[in-house]
């Protein structure tokens, strides 16, 4: 009894000063793995130039990164489980500056793709540890919110972080735009050393135990559904520049404004996606399914006009990442004592349906040769997750081997 009326007392306060500033630390660890992932898309050709390889062979670099983050970074969090998640955030910020430097002083492209698949591979481990601890450094009411800012700040990176980085190195070279990732990673390091506070674990210290809850057939199919929304987007978003230049007839400095549009909303979505997650997460996911599923299919016929094109982009943003932090709640939620191991999961399964969209959608185009099409099988993919999604209505999560009162305990 006692309990539950300190636990109702903190939830009323919400959440904790101190915690408030640790999820600030998290959310700008996020922020320095999101700009190092996407950086490399900006100056991509003067890489290709100064190690001496094609452009599309330097392209690896970024299949590289999210071969890394699907399947190292679960491979890494299994391998890693004992450590504890405060020692596993410090380990994982503390590699990831050391893969980066490494991409800094690489003299050729063997070395360039080694540096990105480890930190791929850290950028797995990080997101699942930091959405683990995020969730714990706040009462149960308010994890979808606390997520959210792991997953904001990946989101602010690619508005923010991404086009710096770019601006930076193709005025003082790739290089200059690693190290200036090295010296935010080093400061992340530093502050989450001396400002987050160690939390009780979600999850199991067993492997074994871990591995049978992350694996359990309700959490396998929440992660199929984030596969599919992800997937389905990226499909389209790929090639979205290509589709305002043919279709929408946007060019120039224009199709930025669009993008950063674009960006800006999915900012916004993820954050307030966050809110919604605590007390809505299935709601929320089906909601943005069935929203998603319209906004493409009026991009497909309706994207030639400019107004039409931004204000679905707009839309299509906001709710297209406002699932995510629903989508890894759910995960954790699912997976009871397997909680950690899943969170990496959740991440690795959202970054294999980026990837297969962007193959699926690359096929499209080189087929078709229309980039509209690559909106009609967007709408295809969404449609298919549609059925997963209501589905998970009927998922229930099993007796936690933590209490909710724990997580408050900062």
């Amino acid at each position: 009894m006692k309990g539950r009326l300190a636990l109702m007392a903190v939830v009323e306060q919400g959440i904790a000063p101190r915690s408030k500033v640790a999820l600030g630390i998290l959310g700008l660890g996020a922020f320095v793995v999101g700009t190092a992932e996407l950086v490399v898309v900006g100056v991509l050709d003067l890489i290709a130039l100064d190690i001496g390889v094609r452009v599309s062979t330097a392209g690896l670099l970024v299949t590289a990164y999210a071969v890394g983050i699907s399947l190292g970074g679960p491979i890494v969090t299994a391998l890693t489980i004992r450590l504890g998640q405060r020692v596993l955030l410090w380990v994982s910020l503390a590699v990831y500056v050391v893969g980066n430097g490494l991409a800094v002083v690489a003299s050729d492209f063997g070395q360039m793709l080694v540096a990105r698949v480890l930190t791929g591979t850290i950028h797995g481990l990080f997101i699942g540890v930091a959405s683990s601890v995020a969730a714990a450094l706040v009462p149960a009411a308010y994890r979808g919110r606390a997520i959210s800012i792991v997953f904001g700040g990946i989101g602010v990176s690619t508005v923010l972080g991404v086009p710096l980085g770019a601006f930076i190195g193709q005025a003082l070279g790739w290089q200059a735009a690693f190290v200036g990732i090295v010296g935010l990673g080093v400061a992340a390091l530093c502050l989450t050393i001396g400002l987050v506070p160690a939390v009780p674990e979600l999850g199991s210290a067993d492997l074994r135990s871990q591995v049978r809850h992350a694996l359990a057939p309700r959490v396998l199919g929440m992660l199929a559904v984030g596969l599919l929304l992800m997937g389905g987007q990226f499909s389209a978003f790929t090639y979205l520049a290509q589709y305002l230049g043919r279709v929408t007839g946007v060019t120039g400095e224009w199709v930025s404004v669009f993008l950063f549009a674009y960006g800006i909303a999915c900012a916004a979505g993820i954050f307030i996606g966050g809110k919604f997650a605590d007390t809505k997460a299935y709601t929320t996911l089906v909601t943005a399914n069935v929203v998603l599923v319209g906004v493409l299919l009026l991009m497909h016929f309706l994207g030639g006009s400019p107004v039409v094109a931004i204000a679905s982009l707009l839309v299509w943003g906001l709710f297209g990442f406002g699932l995510v932090p629903a989508f890894q709640l759910r995960v954790i939620t699912l997976a009871g004592e397997g909680a950690d191991l899943a969170a990496t999961l959740g991440a690795s399964a959202v970054n294999a349906g980026i990837a297969i969209g962007a193959v699926l959608g690359g096929s499209v185009v080189t087929n078709a040769g229309d980039p509209s099409r690559v909106f009609l099988v967007a709408f295809a993919v969404c449609a298919v997750a549609l059925p997963f999604t209501l589905a998970t209505r009927w998922y229930t999560a099993p007796r936690r081997a933590v209490p909710d009162e724990a997580a408050v305990a900062v």
